[in-house]
């Protein structure tokens, strides 16, 4: 019994202080994120806290297989053309003016940011920005700044488009209907109002000649179309993919499965044409494409989640929580909705979400069943989604739009965009208190 004891009280810190360690290590970015997970992981496993087994089935495999399924479609999309394409017409129905571009790429992004991975879409949608503030002749940090804010905004709205979503679906069996339901509207009024912050703040003072409108108007649209066949087909496929994510109850399929089925399939088209000897070449190319040091963060992050849950320590947390709270419902979501933020603009969304998931399902006896928890689910997709706003370290995007800012020599430091984005990310949990409230109780 003694030894049993022993056993218990050297897991529950064994698992805990990996966590921390980990996420220490996510945070000040010393090593890899990927190499820490995964040696967080395999440490576990070594030291007993979990065999082999119970660590592959702490494994969300519809979260990884959604995420893999996404990247590949959109990796094949991209070298169609096809967002290069949207991205020039958007600017172009603006008619040139600045005031509208910044409105335009915004929205553009916005909405591709919800039905594709964030990440994908910065990168798609960044150099189409540099070049068109180049022919208008005007700075390029107010547009860079109100897409990284419209790509994390437009993730938040789906199950696809951000990871925190794919995770609390999959865990929490909410279906892509659900986050469109429950999510998307608030969204839209978020979106609504950051955009009406970006003109006032950039807009209404951004100025080009007419001469420098006209060259914005005269880039070719169609010449961004690299493969006409395989932007049909994108567009077929991907369309196909979202309506069957609507209807996946329906269709008695998870949504991992809808992904991966749609990434084999675009594989498949890009291949038909081509020669025996290039379908390896354009295959491996593909799957290059996928962010393994995210899916592998994710292996790793699930394997030592699943161990601290194990070792009975989110237990104990949420005991804590309940008599915190007094089971009262309406205060739990409004906490959990700040408390996603604020952590999740300093520290990355992704493993806050994968700790707070098992610790959520936890309080569902206390707090009347799942049904009685759901506000819970919503609070925390939309604070750690729209938290990522907050500073430059929230959120992937920020981080590749400075990357991508910095090589063209643009100024995106951490002080200059937290400053200002801090404050606005507060101001956007501030309406989603409003509306949790609103809604669910």
């Amino acid at each position: 019994m003694l030894q049993a004891y022993d056993m218990h009280s050297f897991a529950f810190l064994a698992s805990a202080a990996t966590l921390v360690v980990v996420y220490a290590l996510v945070v000040t970015e010393l090593v890899n994120r990927a190499v820490v997970a995964v040696l967080g992981a395999a440490a576990l496993i070594a030291l007993g806290v979990l065999n082999q087994e119970q660590a592959v089935r702490a494994i969300d495999f519809n979260t990884v297989g959604l995420l893999v399924g996404m990247m590949v479609m959109v990796a094949v999309a991209r070298k169609s053309g096809l967002f290069g394409y949207v991205a020039i017409k958007a600017a172009q129905l603006a008619r040139g003016s600045p005031a509208g571009i910044l409105l335009s790429l915004a929205l553009v992004t916005a909405v591709l940011s919800a039905f594709l991975n964030n990440v994908t879409t910065i990168l798609l949608v960044v150099p189409v920005t540099f070049l068109i503030c180049g022919q208008l002749k005007v700075p390029v940090y107010p547009f860079l700044f109100a897409e990284v804010f419209a790509s994390n905004i437009g993730g938040t709205a789906t199950l696809i488009g951000d990871p925190p979503n794919i995770m609390i679906g999959s865990a929490a069996h909410l279906s892509f209907d659900d986050f469109i339901v429950n999510l998307t509207p608030i969204v839209v009024v978020i979106l609504a109002t950051q955009l009406a912050i970006n003109h006032i703040l950039w807009g209404r003072s951004l100025r080009a000649t007419a001469e420098d409108r006209a060259h914005v108007m005269a880039l070719n649209a169609p010449e961004a179309i690299e493969d006409r066949r395989l932007l049909r087909w994108s567009v077929i496929v991907i369309g196909l993919a979202i309506a069957a994510f609507a209807v996946e109850d329906q269709l008695h399929l998870q949504a991992a499965t809808i992904a991966m089925f749609g990434g084999a399939l675009m594989l498949l088209i890009e291949n038909m044409p081509l020669a025996h000897s290039e379908r390896t070449r354009s295959v491996t190319s593909a799957l290059n494409e996928i962010e393994w040091i995210t899916i592998f963060f994710f292996l790793g992050l699930f394997i030592v989640v699943g161990a601290v849950e194990h070792a009975g320590v989110l237990a104990w947390i949420a005991a804590k929580l309940v008599a915190l709270t007094g089971s009262d419902t309406r205060l739990a979501a409004s906490g959990t909705l700040w408390l996603s933020a604020v952590l999740s603009a300093i520290v990355d969304n992704i493993p806050f979400v994968a700790t707070m998931i098992p610790l959520i399902k936890s309080l569902a006896p206390s707090f009347g069943g799942a049904a009685a928890i759901q506000p819970l689910w919503w609070s925390m997709a939309l604070g750690a989604c729209l938290g990522g706003n907050g500073t430059l370290v929230g959120a992937s995007p920020n981080l590749v739009a400075a990357g991508l800012a910095e090589k063209a020599g643009v100024e995106f430091s951490f002080m200059k965009f937290t400053a200002l984005a801090f404050p606005m990310m507060l101001a956007s949990i501030a309406i989603c208190q409003i509306y949790i409230l609103w809604r669910y109780f």
